[in-house]
């Protein structure tokens, strides 16, 4: 679905949750494209939702370079004016992707994962095996990255968003919200206002390009929580080499066949290049946008690493 905001120069590209969709996600993402006056894309990985196809690790990491594709080839964003958004396992994808494109805009991890295997066990190394290995791409993007994450939090403890935090180039003052759990930031008033403020920044900024670790964001009152406590520690044993363009995909991830090209498209699956009719109608009317609270509250959207029947995996 894709949401345009009239006059927005920043486009956000958002990654859900594992037990969500877009149509559970829908008034969430309305609603946050008018707050932040952005437009936004989100979509369904293989397997969720109306999406065809099945859910795994490589294949949202082809999900979203499709939708990546569409935003530029069909809509005209350029990689300059692209956030990349990622909940938890969202994070995965958003930092892949954001990994190979130099001239990204920003980054948002909203209760980011260090790895799969990291949520289970506070393992110090990277293994093959694992999945989503984001402590090992995040050092790699060179854009400015805010990370959000709750101090009471289950499911991705918040030293999982403090250690991709750490590991970030560019780092923009991170938000952690005190209470908050893996599924309720949004209902936090705070949680709006600090997203507000760094779109805000990002857009009066010119795209940073820096190369050097030690680079600050636009904001430089970056501060940690001391109840974010780093249990599970950072590791930067890189399994793959960073790949320049997305063209180019040999990620060593992978342990299974290869995905054919994102420009394959499935018999079944409805192409890229043709965007549903969905939200691209500025001029709809919507309830109002101060209700923010009450769109989560409606909502109700869980995401764990468990088995549900809306993802299947």
């Amino acid at each position: 679905m894709y949401v345009r905001q009239t006059g927005a120069r920043l486009t956000l590209l958002y990654s859900h949750g594992n037990a969500a969709d877009l149509g559970q996600m829908f008034e969430l993402l309305v609603e946050l494209s008018a707050h932040l006056n952005v437009n936004l894309m989100g979509y369904d990985y293989s397997g969720y939702g109306q999406s065809s196809g099945k859910p795994s690790e490589q294949n949202t990491y082809a999900d979203i370079e499709a939708v990546y594709r569409c935003l530029v080839e069909t809509y005209g964003a350029s990689e300059e004016n692209i956030i990349l958004y990622g909940q938890s396992v969202g994070s995965g994808p958003t930092l892949d992707l954001a990994s190979r494109l130099p001239r990204l805009r920003a980054v948002v991890l909203h209760s980011p994962i260090l790895s799969g295997l990291r949520v289970m066990y506070p393992v110090k190394h990277t293994y093959w095996f694992d999945i989503y290995k984001n402590i090992d791409k995040i050092p790699l993007v060179r854009c400015p990255v805010l990370v959000i994450h709750g101090t009471a939090d289950e499911v991705v403890d918040c030293s999982h968003g403090r250690a991709l935090w750490e590991l970030a180039k560019v780092k923009y003052e991170p938000l952690w919200v005190k209470g908050g759990n893996h599924c309720n930031l949004e209902l936090y008033p705070e949680y709006i206002k600090h997203l507000k403020k760094f779109v805000g920044a990002i857009e009066k900024s010119p795209p940073l390009y820096d190369e050097s670790p030690e680079s600050s964001g636009p904001s430089d009152n970056a501060q940690t929580d001391p109840e974010c406590t780093d249990d599970s520690r950072k590791s930067t044993d890189c399994r793959e080499k960073t790949r320049p363009s997305i063209d180019h995909r040999q990620s060593t991830d992978r342990r299974e066949k290869p995905r054919g090209s994102t420009d394959r498209r499935d018999k079944n699956r409805k192409s890229v290049d043709q965007p549903r009719a969905s939200v691209d109608q500025p001029d709809r009317p919507r309830k109002s946008v101060d209700r923010f609270g009450g769109v989560m509250k409606s909502v109700r959207y869980i995401d764990c690493f468990r088995v549900t029947t809306t993802s299947g995996s």
